[in-house]
Order: structure tokens, then C-alpha cells, then sequence
């Protein structure tokens, strides 16, 4: 295991020291300069379609509300909380600051490639849809192998190893709270998501549309309570963190680069954007225009990055408890801080409110998984093999070493993203497209509704105005 770790941890320095950090930040700028800041202007829209996706339905559809919370199931957990932790150890206070860059530039690409999502997303039955990054690699840019690569990659990266470590972080925060033991908490784990599975996918989003809004919460309102208490330390801590973001502490091992590449990896790992995992969720959904759902997805990276985390971040700084590369990190670090905070109750209640984080992300990131295996095949074995296969996933997590579950899926989350920004960067004109038409709609005081003929082409729509065609 030792070896395996050194192996995928050298690999994974080549991937994000060289590639995934040109690929991140330079097509989020580009995509930020060509849609004018998109992601800055529609800022008060976004909550606004975003109310509007919470009314009514048809018996049946996924509301865009519905898969907004489904895709914040699965960027608010760990990631949120735990991830925070190991990037300040590892990276040092100023890998916050590059958390917010990535989430600020990620947020174009977010808009984007949920966009392109709604736009080739496929009829599955009656107020029924799939569709993502392996949907518009086959029937757009029609190269059905890379398609089928894609599919393969998150099916492992999410359903799997990111199961897996959502796992691993439960067994380790309920351990910590309660002293219970890792493989029976685990079982259990394991138990009580077979159970959700068996429900399906419309069930899976009833499960994550519940959990979401109590978990984000509940815990935000404890760091609420933390940041108001010490109130007159934030511009300390900020000007902390901003500082540290360029000048990093002696104590940082590897300088600035460990701390600009802490914040991004961590950054991607919690908000997704780009990753290609949301728009399998953005997808789902029944809006009237595509750009619509492109600006809840992208109001998402915003809530998990700028909201979640930083409230997390300064628990953390503002504790004190922390230790720049010591051997206290992770959910063990974020238990201590709020112990030092508010108590030795707080363990407990974190404990809880892990497992309830962590579990909205296990269904969310099955979800993902199931629409990417409809993809690949339509067998109810396959199904029945991959729901099995994720339980077992869930297990393994639970016991595993926590650097090994991490740095696999660093690993994963290269290949899946590298494969997805490859894809939106050549589909971008599209997703382009469609925003001047929702502006041009707006301008007239319409509410906007797709036609799918704005398009230069009808390749891969086949869910918008076909009766048209």
C-alpha cells in the first residue's frame, strides 16, 4: 500500500503541476472574458431561476431545484469541511485565498458545461432526462470511444473512490465522536445506502432535496456562531490569508507551489467545476432555456466554495488549533477547532453532521454514476453489478488509510477533468450561443424559452423543439 501511495501521489504531481492547473485557470478565464463575466453579472438572477425552479411540476420531472440539490449533494461534503482542513495543514492559510480564485473563474466553466448539458440532454421517457459530458462527446463532437472513456472515469471517480472516501471521513468523524469502532460503523454505512439505491433515481433525488438544505444548515449556523463571537479577529484572519497566498509560511513544505496547488486541488475536489460530474445532474432537469440551469449550476460553486468552505476556513484559523504541515488534519482537525470553540459537545454534533454530509454525497455521487452506466449500457444486470459494487466501494473506504483514499482521488479527478475540459473547450460557441439568445429574450421582457434553431446545427438536440425539425 505504501508503494501504491508513492506511485499515484508522483503521478499526481506531473498531472496538477503541469497540466490540470494551465487547463483550470486558463480555459475559466477564457470562458469568463467571452461570456462578459457571466458568472458576476447574472449574480441576482441566478437566485432568481433558482426560486423558480422550486415551484410546481409535472408528476414525474426533476425540477432544476431538484438538480441543483442533487449536484450540492455531492460537492458539499468532505470536500467542504474535512478538504479545508488538509489544504491549510499542507498549503498553509493563503490555499484558501486560491479556493476562492478557482471558484470564481470555475464558475464560468460550471455555467458552461451545464449549459452544453441541457442543450444535448436526452429523452428518457415521459418529463425524463440524461445527458453530461459523455452524452455531448458522442453525438457532438462524435468520438464515442473518448464518450465511453469519459463515462467509465466518473463512474470510478464518483460512484467508487469518491464513495470511498466519503466513507473513510464518516468511520473516522464517528470514531473521533463516539469511539465507535470503524468496520461496524461502516456496515452500517454500507447498509443504509444499498437501501437508498434500491429506490432509484427519482428517489435518490427526494433523498438529496431533504438532506441538502438541513446539513448546509445546521452547520453553517454553528460557524455562524464562531465567526460572530470572534467578529473583530476577521480582518486578521483575512489579511492572513491573503498574505500567506503569496508569501507562504516557512513552514509549508514546498513554498508557494505546495500552497497554490493545495488550494486548487482542494478547490476543484469540493466545487466540481469543470470536472464534468455536475452537468450529468444539470441535465436532469426540466427548465425552458438551457441557461437557465448553466446559472443554478454555477450559483452552486459559489454556495460550496465562497459560502461552506470559507465558513470552514475560519473555524479553522480562527481556533488557532491548527498546525502548518503537522499530523493532526482533516475532519480530526475540524472536530478539534470547534471543541476549542464551543465545547466538547461539538465533536459530537460534527460527528452527526459529517455522516449526514457525507451520505447526501454518497447517493449524489451514485447518481452520477447510474446516469453515466444508462449511457453505457441499459442492462438491469449491470445496474444490479454496479449498485453492488458501490456498496462494497463504500466498505472498503471505511478501513482504508485516509492519504491512500485521497491521493486516488486527486488521481481520478485529473483524467476526469482534463477528458471534460477538452470536450467544453470545442463546444463552447454553443453554450455561447444560447447565452445571447437568454439575454436577447431578457431584453425584451420575455422570459426565455429555447429554440433550439438558434443553433447552426441540430446534431445532438433531441429534446428541445423537435417537432420543429
Amino acid at each position: 500500500m505504501e508503494m501504491l501511495n508513492e506511485i499515484i501521489n508522483q503521478v499526481n504531481t506531473i498531472l496538477w503541476s503541469y497540466i490540470l492547473i494551465v487547463l483550470l485557470i486558463g480555459l475559466g478565464l477564457y470562458f469568463t472574458i467571452r461570456t462578459g463575466f457571466v458568472q458576476l453579472r447574472y449574480l441576482p438572477n441566478m437566485f432568481r431561476v433558482l426560486v423558480e425552479g422550486t415551484g410546481s411540476r409535472q408528476l414525474g420531472q426533476i425540477s432544476s431545484f431538484q438538480a441543483f440539490c442533487v449536484s450540492t449533494a455531492s460537492r458539499v461534503g468532505v470536500g467542504n469541511i474535512a478538504g479545508v482542513a488538509i489544504a491549510i495543514v499542507l498549503g498553509g492559510p493563503g490555499a484558501i485565498f486560491w479556493m476562492w480564485v478557482v471558484a470564481i473563474i470555475g464558475s464560468a466553466t460550471g455555467f458552461v458545461e451545464s449549459t452544453l448539458a441541457q442543450i444535448y440532454k436526452i429523452p428518457r421517457g415521459k418529463w425524463n432526462y440524461h445527458g453530461g459530458p459523455a452524452y455531448y462527446i458522442q453525438n457532438v463532437l462524435h468520438m464515442p470511444k473518448l464518450a465511453k472513456l469519459f463515462s467509465l472515469l466518473l463512474m470510478t471517480t464518483f460512484a467508487l473512490v469518491y464513495n470511498s472516501l466519503q466513507a473513510n471521513t464518516i468511520t473516522l468523524s464517528l470514531e473521533s465522536a463516539f469511539g465507535w469502532d470503524r468496520t461496524i460503523v461502516g456496515v452500517v454505512v454500507s447498509i443504509l445506502l444499498a437501501l437508498v439505491l434500491c429506490g432509484g433515481a427519482h428517489f435518490v433525488a427526494r433523498v438529496a432535496e431533504m438532506l441538502v438544505p438541513v446539513m448546509a444548515g445546521a452547520y453553517l449556523l454553528i460557524t455562524l456562531f464562531v465567526i460572530v463571537t470572534n467578529f473583530g479577529r476577521l480582518p486578521e484572519v483575512f489579511a492572513l490569508i491573503i498574505s500567506n497566498a503569496f508569501a507562504p509560511q516557512a513552514a509549508v513544505a514546498g513554498g508557494f507551489g505546495a500552497c497554490l496547488m493545495n488550494g486548487i486541488k482542494r478547490g476543484l475536489f469540493s466545487n466540481e467545476a469543470g470536472e464534468g460530474s455536475v452537468p450529468n445532474a444539470a441535465a436532469t432537469a426540466y427548465v425552458s432555456h438551457p441557461v437557465k440551469q448553466g446559472l443554478i449550476q454555477s450559483f452552486g460553486v459559489y454556495v460550496d466554495t465562497l459560502l461552506i468552505c470559507s465558513a470552514s476556513a475560519a473555524l479553522v484559523l480562527l481556533s488557532g488549533v491548527y498546525e502548518i504541515s503537522g499530523k493532526v488534519t482533516g475532519i480530526e482537525l475540524i472536530q478539534k477547532c470547534l471543541a476549542a470553540e464551543v465545547g466538547s459537545w461539538s465533536v459530537i454534533f460534527i460527528g452527526v453532521m459529517i455522516m449526514m454530509f457525507a451520505f447526501s454525497s454518497l447517493v449524489g455521487n451514485y447518481y452520477y454514476g447510474e446516469i453515466n452506466l444508462a449511457f453505457l449500457t441499459g442492462s438491469k444486470a449491470a445496474l444490479y453489478v454496479f449498485r453492488a459494487a458501490v456498496v462494497a466501494m463504500t466498505m472498503f473506504g471505511s478501513i482504508a488509510s485516509l492519504p491512500l483514499v485521497w491521493n486516488l482521488a486527486d488521481l481520478f479527478m485529473a483524467f476526469l477533468a482534463t477528458t471534460n475540459l477538452y470536450a467544453i473547450s470545442r463546444l463552447f460557441k454553443f453554450a455561447k450561443i444560447a447565452l445571447d439568445d437568454y439575454e436577447q429574450q431578457l431584453a425584451q421582457g420575455m422570459d426565455p424559452e429555447f429554440d433550439p434553431h438558434v443553433l447552426p446545427s441540430l446534431d445532438g438536440v433531441y429534446a428541445w423543439g423537435m417537432e420543429k425539425k
